[in-house]
């Protein structure tokens, strides 16, 4: 088995071993990853924070031993609190790096870091105001930054940054956490989710106070939630239709 970290700012990470194929998701500077189906120009791997699958291009990772990503999985994360940071490399050469990037891994890629950052988990009431650095970021299929991000990516970032784990897409995080009857049971943080008219679930966002919602949805935007679903107060329409309430932490 290989392993490598990403040793750059926002790695795509595609559903087939090509340029042009989709974005499924986004690896940040100091995600680890186990290499499952190694090829000449691009790598399937398996990262280590959500088990999420995807190709990376090969000349966008830096390869670990087998000791340096246990080690690193083991550590408890640390990652960074600025929305745009850099560090900086032996060469002295600045690389930028983004809100949730993980520190971990500095010493093995050389890298030097000044800015702030935490390892802390949280309390429940904190998830808020992580989610207001992300308000207007536009929407991104696959995005995990303020620069683009989808509305999965939008919670797994917002839960990550205070200390807890989420799976990476809508229908797996509905996976998790127990489930809610009323609006009323929920508390601000807790997650709703939404289905499409197949019963699919392809929505997420996260409860706030007063029956409001935040949720990337053409951009991380705050929205009216009620017993049907998301009520769009610009277009003053429901969008969203709720499935269920997860409350996870």
């Amino acid at each position: 088995m290989q392993y490598g970290i990403c040793n750059l700012s926002i790695v795509p990470l595609r559903s087939e071993a090509s340029d042009k194929s989709e974005l499924i998701s986004q690896v940040l500077y100091g995600d680890i990853f186990k290499i499952i189906e190694p090829r000449k120009k691009w790598s399937k791997i398996r990262l280590a924070f959500d088990k999420y699958e995807g190709w990376i291009d090969n000349k966008q990772y830096f390869e670990l031993s087998e000791e340096q990503y246990k080690y690193l999985n083991n550590e408890k994360p640390v990652l960074t609190l600025d929305l745009v940071e850099f560090i900086e490399d032996q060469n002295n050469q600045l690389h930028p790096v983004v809100l949730g990037s993980t520190l971990n891994g500095l010493s093995i890629l050389n890298h030097h870091y000044e800015g702030t950052s935490t390892d802390q988990v949280a309390p429940k009431n904190k998830l808020l105001d992580t989610a207001f650095l992300y308000l207007n970021a536009p929407y991104l299929w696959g995005g995990k930054t303020a620069f683009g991000i989808d509305c999965s990516g939008f919670t797994q970032m917002v839960y990550k940054l205070n200390g807890y784990k989420l799976l990476r897409d809508a229908s797996q995080q509905a996976s998790q956490g127990e489930a809610l009857s009323f609006i009323e049971e929920s508390e601000p943080g807790d997650l709703a989710f939404f289905d499409n008219e197949e019963g699919i679930i392809t929505h997420v966002g996260i409860i706030m106070p007063d029956n409001y919602i935040i949720h990337a949805h053409g951009k991380v935007r705050i929205d009216r939630i009620d017993h049907s679903g998301i009520y769009n107060v610009d277009t003053k329409t429901h969008t969203h239709k709720l499935r269920v309430i997860k409350k996870v932490i």
